[in-house]
């Protein structure tokens, strides 16, 4: 039959009927398999509130053949048992009866008989007990007659280990469809990389494709000598004002520095050299060992320049860093408190700012990001220096993207590097081309509590060099 009327003949069958109906015995009753009243039951439940149903777990049992046989003649043990007689017999002749190995072992354990091994003619059986009762033999009738319910648990299982008694339905009696190896396994649940991971994946492979080293960037607290100081940062410089830099209170000062670079930044700042007539200024120690929460991982590239200027003789380098930075700022759709900072630095001799240039578009394209314009821009510890805007679909604007420059002689010499030594450098923040790569218009869906977890969820593989070359690139004066 259809499910249709089936579920016809179930609704009739479920209005003459007072305390509801089993599937399985009206299957049984009606003549059809017992899948196909389940499935007019579902069928029935889609619907809505017509039908309730609940799930029942039953157990039926059945004799196994050798269950069938103990039932009609008796257990094994217990044709041993009258196979005895009042004198005795062999144990090697009890041993030849059809029952007599299984039997003997089971009589010998319900203590009905025993044996006397110091027989003249060898081993001999004899009864311990006049009579017994063949409980084996009575419970198999009883599943026989309908009445298995009226055994125990533990009944039940000692007749399933002898096999004797098997369960109605049990899969070991089931035919089962070849399995196949080849066949992909559903997925399991697991995390979701966020899509600020998967760009900055993507970034990190950009740079070592273009064959960068890595800076370590491991400390979130840095001194303001690393940070502005040896950047040829003055410190009157706004950005070193509370309103722009969050300062520690404790531990409020950097107590290691190395202080005969130390000295020479000093000089420079407050009284000039290498070329420049420097800032003229007090320039306090104090100042200098401020710790704060690096507002930029160009205090990183400080480092590894630093590190690279006391190597001799001088070896030309490409680093690069992705990390966190943080800066006190006016939270906005673009802007937050706590981003990601990503810098390229190149070292080497007589580079300029044509190379800076056609680094920048090398590296942009490889993002995917096509749409650039170059800005001319003031940075202390850069000169020249330019912002880069690309144009955000979503935003229909053009947003800035990153900050690129030729770091200043006052900067590079006092570390120790080579007068003919030039080093190009460009930094950006890695959520504005998330958001960009992603379609998202407000910065604060991307991190930080409003975030739709879906969203981290449905968001697909991150690939920057996957979309079409949109018109060349614009520059402007």
């Amino acid at each position: 039959m259809a499910d249709g009327p089936v579920a016809e003949l179930l609704l009739r069958r479920l209005e003459a009927s007072d305390g509801g109906l089993d599937s399985a015995e009206l299957a049984a009753e009606l003549g059809m398999e017992h899948q196909a009243v389940v499935g007019a039951v579902k069928s029935l439940q889609a619907l809505g509130e017509v039908i309730e149903a609940e799930l029942r777990s039953t157990k039926r049992w059945e004799l196994t053949v050798e269950g069938e046989e103990i039932a009609r003649e008796g257990s094994h043990e217990a044709r041993v048992f009258r196979s005895i007689p009042p004198e005795g017999l062999a144990q090697s002749e009890l041993m030849r009866l059809p029952s007599g190995k299984v039997g003997f072992s089971k009589a010998m354990s319900n203590k009905w008989i025993r044996v006397d091994k110091s027989a003249a003619d060898g081993p001999r059986v004899f009864r311990v007990v006049d009579s017994m009762e063949d409980e084996v033999q009575r419970r198999l009738q009883l599943v026989r007659g309908g009445q298995a319910e009226k055994l125990g648990e533990k009944e039940r299982s000692e007749l399933r280990k002898r096999k004797l008694l098997a369960e109605v339905g049990s899969w070991r009696d089931r035919p089962f469809k070849p399995y196949n190896f080849l066949a992909h396994g559903v997925l399991p649940d697991s995390g979701h990389l966020h899509p600020l991971l998967k760009v900055r994946s993507q970034f990190r492979q950009i740079f070592l494709e273009m064959g960068f080293t890595e800076m370590p960037t491991d400390n979130f607290i840095e001194s303001s000598f690393w940070n502005f100081d040896a950047l040829f940062q003055p410190q009157q410089h706004p950005a070193r004002d509370q309103h722009d830099t969050f300062f520690l209170r404790d531990p409020a000062e950097a107590l290691q520095l190395p202080m005969d670079y130390v000295q020479r930044v000093k000089r420079t700042h407050s009284q000039g050299g290498y070329g420049s007539q420097g800032y003229k200024y007090n320039w306090k120690l104090d100042e200098a060992r401020k710790n704060l929460l690096r507002t930029h991982t160009t205090s990183a590239s400080a480092r590894a320049l630093y590190r690279l200027a006391q190597k001799k003789p001088f070896t030309p380098v490409k680093y690069f860093s992705i990390d966190r930075v943080f800066r006190n700022e006016t939270l906005d759709a673009t802007h937050l408190a706590e981003f990601h900072q990503i810098e390229g630095v190149v070292a080497d001799h007589g580079l300029t700012l044509g190379h800076l240039m056609g680094v920048l578009r090398e590296f942009f394209t490889k993002l995917g990001i096509t749409q650039l314009r170059f800005k001319p821009a003031y940075n202390p510890y850069t000169e020249p220096s330019m912002e880069v805007f690309s144009y955000h679909q979503g935003l229909k604007k053009w947003v800035e993207v990153g900050n690129s420059g030729v770091f200043r002689p006052e900067m590079l010499l006092p570390m120790g590097l080579p007068e003919n030594v030039s080093v190009i450098a460009w930094g950006l923040s890695l959520e504005r081309p998330t958001m960009i790569k992603y379609g998202i218009n407000n910065i604060r869906e991307l991190v930080g509590h409003k975030v739709n977890l879906q969203m981290v969820y449905d968001s697909p593989l991150c690939r920057l060099d996957a979309e079409p070359r949109p018109p060349p690139t614009q520059e402007a004066a």
